[in-house]
């Protein structure tokens, strides 16, 4: 499936140390915004009506195989309507022999070939794992995700209601911090939200009155994070004492981003409360839900019991 989103070729090439066999002279400007790949076995066999070209194409032992069984004459055929379709790029894998003809074809096309020592199974699922994450439907939102007792923790609130005061008392505890002030947040699968900091912000927090602080040399490399799932929304307001706030926790609150429902929980914030020890807790609360108990139902039940 197409993406809006796209990353350069030359990244992935990068990535997997994948060897140039042919490479054109537009190659650095090439994109790939396809999270799926193909194997062209059924355009080797003749079929080509349905090929999607902006498909990294994958030839495995099959592919390789099927090829060399061909008479010669078909054979260049075959791979001379295949290149001319412009694949966007073409992988050779288990470090199979490249023959003449792929590469003269491949050149002739203006197609970039590849190959790579890696299986073929394995080497597609690592690519499209991969795909799927730069890739990735995403947003930016305004708030702070820390790492707290595993669980990914988005914090969000209006300006100054002590989102990033929070988080270094957090990291202070033990925990680590992956964004502050902006949150890049990719979906990565019909369940799951993963969280980054851009490049530009990457291990910095901002602290009214004092500036601009670097975690990672502050605190150390175990006290900051590349990414993390978001397992949990906490969205801090301040205290209204005229409004009912849960006490027990049998309302199940959430936060969709992405069009996925987040666990999400809202925590009044006045002088006095110690919101890093009111994090962890609800850190470890939401990880006991996650594993399939829920002390605020099993408060409940016992009070219903008690009552017959």
């Amino acid at each position: 499936m197409k993406s809006k989103f796209s990353i350069p070729l030359s990244k992935i090439v990068e990535e997997f140390a994948l060897e140039g066999v042919c490479l054109p002279d537009n190659f650095e400007e090439i994109l790939i915004s396809c999270t799926e790949l193909n194997r062209p076995g059924l355009a080797f066999s003749g079929f080509t009506e349905v090929f999607e070209p902006f498909r990294i194409q994958v030839i495995g032992r099959a592919e390789h195989q099927f090829l060399l069984g061909l008479p010669e004459e078909l054979r260049r055929e075959r791979l001379s309507n295949f290149f001319g379709l412009s694949p966007v790029a073409v992988i050779i894998t288990t470090d199979l022999p490249v023959s003449d003809e792929l590469i003269t074809e491949a050149k002739e096309n203006s197609v970039p070939l590849f190959k790579t020592k890696k299986r073929t199974s394995a080497f597609m699922a690592n690519l499209i794992s991969y795909l799927n994450t730069q890739l990735a439907p995403r947003i930016t939102r305004h708030g702070v995700l820390v790492e707290v007792y595993g669980e990914g923790m988005l914090i969000l609130g209006d300006s100054g209601i002590g989102k990033s005061e929070t988080a270094i008392e957090l990291v202070k505890r033990g925990h680590r911090l992956i964004a502050d002030d902006a949150v890049e947040i990719k979906r990565v699968s019909d369940r799951t939200l993963v969280g980054t900091a851009p490049d530009l912000i990457k291990y910095y927090i901002e602290l009214r009155g004092i500036g601009i602080v670097d975690v990672r040399r502050l605190f150390g490399m175990g006290a900051v994070k590349e990414t993390e799932k978001i397992n949990l929304v906490v969205n801090l307001e301040p205290w209204d004492p005229e409004k009912l706030y849960d006490r027990f926790g049998l309302d199940e609150e959430t936060e969709n981003i992405l069009g996925l429902e987040i666990p999400a929980v809202t925590i009044p914030v006045k002088p006095g409360r110690n919101l890093a020890i009111i994090l962890e807790i609800a850190a470890m609360n939401n990880r006991q839900k996650r594993m399939g108990y829920n002390a605020a139902e099993e408060f409940e039940k016992r009070l219903l019991e008690q009552e017959l």
